[in-house]
């Protein structure tokens, strides 16, 4: 073989690939020269005159790679950008309910506030209306003891039975004209009782002072047995002397009394809580 002959270039044509594969046929050519040249012996060898052109990237590849990354970073930004906007609809649609849920909670609240307004003034208005009847009622009674204690002064003696009836029905219209008014521990009138501070106003209208305490007032008077029992009777619970409460029987089986806190000034029947005993002041 001629130290001159011709290297065959390894040039194919120009096909789309990657810059590997086109540097490894390079390198493969260029290896090829060598080692034909080697074979030829060093004291020999001449210098390789043929000129190996270098495949080059076309225009058309590195747009097209250009085009493919711009589209992958407007896929990521249109990703981005939808979920962004799902959690902007996300986060619209929870403060939505809980602005319903307030609005929900603050009707029925108001409802409520303008139930118990209206039920409160309710409440006030017949209050101050049976305090009213209550008003006209005790005026009524005091013009009516006046007039009882005038008739008894113009008496010679003992009062007669039409004078202590008429003290008894007194005594008996005041209970009940204080039914309904509150129980409040030492209190005297006149709209508010304790059991002894009632019986005691009470007696007051008929011109009689009794005891303050439900002891001494269990035992003013001659102890009467309850079936024998008269209008205007005092009732007692406990001994007498010891008794822990007391009340007006006012006839029909029926007494009045403050009872307690919760009840308040009531009319019941005898059967409602059994009485220990019972005096007559009159």
């Amino acid at each position: 073989m001629s130290h001159t002959a011709h290297i065959p270039s390894h040039r194919k044509p120009r096909q789309r690939a990657s810059k590997s594969a086109l540097r490894a046929g390079v390198a493969g050519g260029v290896l090829s020269t060598i080692a034909v040249a080697g074979a030829a012996g060093p004291a020999q060898a001449e210098p390789v005159t043929q000129t190996i052109e270098m495949p080059t990237i076309t225009s058309g590849f590195s747009t097209a790679v250009a085009a493919s990354a711009q589209a992958t970073q407007q896929v990521a930004l249109d990703l981005e950008t939808q979920a962004d906007e799902d959690a902007a609809a996300e986060k619209a649609a929870k403060t939505a309910k809980k602005a319903h849920a307030e609005a929900v909670r603050k009707a029925e609240a108001k409802k409520k506030a303008e139930a118990a307004a209206k039920a409160k003034a309710e409440a006030e208005a017949k209050e101050r209306a049976e305090r009213a009847s209550r008003t006209s009622e005790r005026t009524m009674l005091s013009a009516s003891s006046g007039s009882s204690d005038s008739g008894s002064s113009a008496s010679a003696s003992a009062p007669s039975s039409s004078n202590v009836s008429g003290s008894a029905a007194s005594i008996v219209a005041f209970a009940k004209a204080q039914v309904g008014d509150a129980y409040v521990p030492g209190g005297t009138g006149p709209n508010s009782w304790d059991c002894s501070g009632l019986v005691q106003a009470a007696y007051r209208t008929a011109g009689i002072d009794l005891p303050r305490v439900s002891q001494s007032q269990s035992t003013f008077g001659t102890q009467v047995s309850l079936d024998n029992l008269q209008p205007g009777d005092i009732l007692y619970w406990g001994s007498a002397g010891s008794a822990y409460h007391v009340a007006i029987y006012v006839g029909g089986g029926e007494f009045v009394g403050a009872q307690n806190s919760n009840t308040g000034t009531v009319q019941r029947s005898l059967d409602y809580d059994r009485p220990t005993g019972a005096v007559r002041v009159l």
